[in-house]
């Protein structure tokens, strides 16, 4: 590569962003199209052919997508049976240039350094007053937008791992108008062909009765569903969503590399991109007239409705596998954008052969589904009946046409690498056309001939696996002939002769290379990046697609020959330009009716009120442990260590909260040991009950529900936890257990656990999911307060002027106690402040109201009315301070303060009945009420 500028700001030409740009910014490596100057280094190969001398750098293959192409280019590599492999073994020739493609693109003179395509011209001439200079601090501003939005891109979901932010380049892809045309084109022609291969293989099979397509590309293929056999899908429509990832090659042409159809992403992280470059550079965006993007998407949410089955207005849902998933957060992302649903498999059921969304008003009838699960976990009555991610009986809702699918289950097969060096030949018998976009000549070697005329190739072709492995994974990594001598050669051409169907060839193509800003390079760089451009065709209507004008693009690392997310590499954001009006529709909907709205109203699925619910019980239980073990080594290093009660109390309310593991002795036997066990409790993520296995929960029970979360309560959340956790560590590998840095860490945790709380009660809307999360939450803290109450009456310690502190301290209402009562401690006060009191939110009595009118309210009741459920919560208008304030005589058998006391147990025991109820009620939808739907 040529070497990188030293600095963009030791030119002269700070004056003219352009020509600074052209000045210090490297050409793309010999044989690659540089997209800054629309020009071919020298030494560039004439065409992309499996031939000898294929030049370095680069290449096509995309570990995170697979890597399938096909052969156009004259309209070889097309039939099946006899003719199939003559067709195939043929070196191909590129396509003639079509008259949309760059005229820049031949090669240049060596030595010589073209000017700036006039995009990329007015790009750095759009940058503003402080040019080049201005760019670190747009580059360190995208990056805190992606960290604040909480993009992530999880390459190894892990449950207990740190999730990876989204990796993006602050420069976008240009494409000219006339590029687009050509991208256009041929992949509407493309979508238009591979539907109807669906179309053909799942019902009369002509294509492979007369021998145009191999039978073990279809029926061999572990992605084909015989059980879809002979569905006719709604609006005659299997394929709705497809991406297609392209690269220009050498001669300025755009190239298919591979195709994706089951569930390909990208649709989601592309919003994201538009958004958070465009935010960088609005002057340039408008500027170069920018095609958007909402009007397609509008268009994709209108055809699919259209074509979903009954339904006025049909209930469109989201299907996810989860959030362990990789693009677990395009998939909310998505949900949120297009106002769908977001639902996983355990929210759906099917019920008289059809599907329904689990929610806390009962089954709510689904009439489309766009899936982001791979087909083989969709149904494990059929399909894999190991999966959890699924719904059991959709394949048969599927069959009797209840409702749309997008994609439709079955599509797999047309992802196969072997399977597209025969579209050009489909092209021209379904729909007599020529393939207008190219792709690479491929080698399925389950042919003899193909098979023969490959073999002397190999060291200048890609070997990839024709058929998945288990999970959906290749059976083997796909490999670069060149990478290897002659004996791995040798030992790879045996493998292939020996499992000649498993094989697929392909030619090797280096891919274009665009402006990057190299921030990790020092301050001001510009390098070059090979590029991998993902775009998409969505249907807008029965038997009708439009593409998306812009795209994914991704970006090979630096000293990478892979474009791949999952190794390091990176996005970009696409702007496709128009010649003519840009579209600047929206999804805003201004025609809307206060009934349209109401009718719209999203759903709660079950799931999502459990994971609220959780969410708001790991969110009090973890303030409730920072309360406790602070106040635990607060009074462990301070006065009151004398106090035998009061030392026992904390005991016992560690232990009961699992903040110190069994067995350990005791505050009065051994202080220091104690306090040593609790302090090495808190980061322990495996321990029940502990600081960070609560954090750890609620980012788990957060994760499920994202979608209802904003972004800055989601990176709260996280960067809690991870502090946390962090500062554990550290304080672990010392081998310290210093009471002040396990305070400070605590002290840390207090904070970002009220904002968590603020951002729950004053940002979230206040509907079932919301009132679920505030039910959990008082339900925890009525048991912990109810508890603790009792166990400080029941071994004396709030008799004591120590352990009464402690107890209002733990209550979290000492300003509100010495303001109110000044010096005055007794069990009088006590009882009226943390029991009694109706203005008190961490008294029983706000807590119990609060939870009685919390349970009416999700239940649906009138205002004022309460439910069998509220009644098993006990009523604090029936409580008087001097029924509770009464000691009964010194020797009762139920002790003193015995009507209080049994007061403290009924709170608690109510706590725990109540959860358990709105669990079967609301989660398992066991009760009666819930199923009255085809049950």
């Amino acid at each position: 590569m040529e070497p990188l500028n030293e600095s963009l700001f030791d030119a002269q030409a700070l004056d003219f962003p352009a020509a600074l740009a052209s000045a210090l910014a490297p050409a793309a490596l010999p044989g690659h199209f540089d997209e800054l100057r629309g020009t071919a280094t020298p030494e560039a190969a004439a065409r992309p052919a499996a031939g000898p001398a294929a030049p370095a750098g680069p290449h096509l293959h995309d570990a995170t997508a697979g890597t399938q192409s096909q052969s156009q280019a004259q309209a070889q590599g097309t039939g099946s049976g006899p003719t199939q492999s003559q067709s195939q073994s043929q070196s191909a020739s590129p396509p003639p240039r079509t008259p949309s493609a760059n005229p820049a693109s031949s090669a240049a003179a060596p030595g010589d350094k073209p000017p700036l395509l006039p995009p990329w011209h007015a790009f750095f001439e759009q940058l503003g007053p402080d040019g080049f200079g201005d760019l670190p601090r747009r580059a360190v501003s995208l990056e805190r937008q992606i960290r604040d939005n909480g993009v992530t891109y999880n390459v190894y979901a892990d449950a207990n791992g740190p999730q990876r932010p989204w990796s993006l380049d602050l420069f976008p892809l240009i494409v000219s108008p006339e590029s687009w045309a050509q991208i256009e084109t041929g992949v509407l022609q493309r979508m238009r062909v591979l539907d109807r291969v669906m179309a053909d293989v799942y019902g009369p099979q002509r294509l492979l009765a007369e021998g145009l397509l191999p039978p073990a590309l279809v029926r061999g293929h572990p992605g084909y569903l015989r059980a879809l056999h002979g569905v006719k899908p709604p609006g005659d429509t299997w394929l709705h969503i497809a991406a297609f990832d392209l690269a220009r090659g050498p001669d300025g042409n755009w190239w298919v590399v591979s195709q994706r159809t089951q569930a390909p992403s990208g649709l989601g992280y592309l919003l994201e991109n538009r958004l958070a470059i465009t935010r960088q550079f609005p002057q340039a965006f408008e500027a170069l007239h920018v095609q958007r993007l909402a009007a397609t998407y509008s268009a994709m949410m209108d055809g699919l409705q259209r074509m979903c089955p009954a339904g006025v207005p049909p209930h469109i849902a989201l299907l996810t596998p989860g959030p362990y998933n990789e693009t677990y957060f395009e998939h909310a992302y998505l949900a949120r954008y297009l106002g769908v649903t977001l639902v996983e498999g355990s929210d759906l059921t099917v019920r008289d052969q059809r599907l329904y969304l689990k929610t806390l008003q009962g089954l709510r009838p689904v009439h489309g589904l766009i899936k982001r699960l791979d087909d083989q976990f969709l149904d494990p009555l059929e399909l894999r009946p190991d999966s959890t991610l699924g719904v059991p009986g959709l394949l048969q809702a599927i069959r009797a046409g209840n409702v749309l699918v997008a994609n439709m289950p079955g599509s797999a097969f047309l992802e196969s690498p072997a399977l597209l060096g025969f579209l050009p030949g489909l092209a021209r018998h379904l729909l007599d056309e020529k393939l207008l976009l190219p792709a690479l000549p491929t080698w399925w070697c389950g042919e003899r001939a193909a098979l023969e005329a490959v073999l002397p190739q190999l060291g200048d072709c890609f070997i990839k696996p024709t058929y998945p492995g288990i999970d959906g994974r290749a059976s083997f990594d796909a490999v670069l002939g060149r990478q290897f001598g002659r004996r791995e050669l040798d030992e790879w051409a045996g493998r292939i002769v020996r499992e000649g169907e498993a094989h697929t060839v392909q030619s090797y193509l280096p891919l274009s290379q665009m402006p990057t800003w190299a921030s990790d390079l020092g301050p001001g760089h510009i390098a070059p990046r090979a590029v991998l451009l993902r775009v998409f065709a969505v249907s807008d209507g029965a038997q009708s697609w439009r593409v998306l004008p812009g795209g994914l693009a991704r970006l090979a690392g630096p000293d990478a020959q892979i474009a791949s997310m999952q190794r390091g590499g990176s996005s970009a954001d696409v702007w496709v330009q128009t010649h003519g009006e840009v579209d600047r529709t929206t999804l805003l909907q201004p025609q809307a009716t206060p009934a349209s709205l109401a009718r719209h109203r999203a759903p709660v699925t079950s799931r999502a009120a459990e994971n609220m619910f959780w969410l708001g019980r790991y969110t009090e239980r973890a303030e409730n442990a920072v309360r406790l073990a602070r106040l635990t080594l607060n009074i462990l290093g301070g006065e009151d260590q004398s106090s035998r009660p009061l030392l026992e109390w904390l005991h016992r309310m560690a232990a009961r909260n699992a903040l110190v593991p069994a067995g350990v002795p005791s505050a009065p036997q051994s202080r220091r040991v104690f306090e040593r066990a609790l302090i090495a409790e808190l980061g322990d993520v495996a321990q029940g009950g502990s600081v960070g296995y609560s954090l750890r929960s609620i980012r788990q029970a957060a994760a499920a529900v994202r979608e209802r979360l904003s972004p800055d309560h989601w990176n709260q959340i996280v960067r809690a936890e991870a502090d946390f956790l962090r500062r554990a560590a550290e304080q672990a590998g010392e081998g310290s257990f210093a009471t002040g840095a396990a305070l400070r860490s605590l002290e840390s945790a207090s904070s970002a656990l009220s904002a968590m709380t603020g951002a729950q009660t004053d940002r979230m809307t206040r509907d079932d999911a919301w009132r679920l999360l505030s039910i959990g939450r008082h339900i925890e803290r009525l048991s912990f307060l109810a508890n603790a109450l009792l166990a400080g009456f029941q071994n004396h310690a709030v008799h004591e002027v120590s352990g009464f502190e402690a107890m209002v301290a733990l209550f979290d209402s000492t300003i509100t106690f010495h303001a109110r009562y000044q010096q005055r401690r007794d069990v009088a006060t006590l009882v009226d402040l943390l029991v009694l009191d109706a203005e008190n939110p961490r008294s029983l009595a706000w807590v119990t109201q609060t939870l009685r009118g919390r349970i009416a309210r999700l239940a649906g009741s009138a205002p004022g009315k309460l439910t069998a459920l509220s009644y098993e919560l006990p009523d604090p208008a029936t409580w008087t301070l001097e029924h509770l304030c009464d000691p009964g005589p010194a020797d009762g058998e139920d002790g003193p303060y015995a009507a209080l006391a049994a007061l403290l147990a009924h709170c608690e025991a109510a706590a725990y009945h109540v959860s358990d109820a709105i669990g079967i009620r609301y989660f398992t939808l066991t009760s009666e009420s819930l199923r009255s739907v085809g049950a």
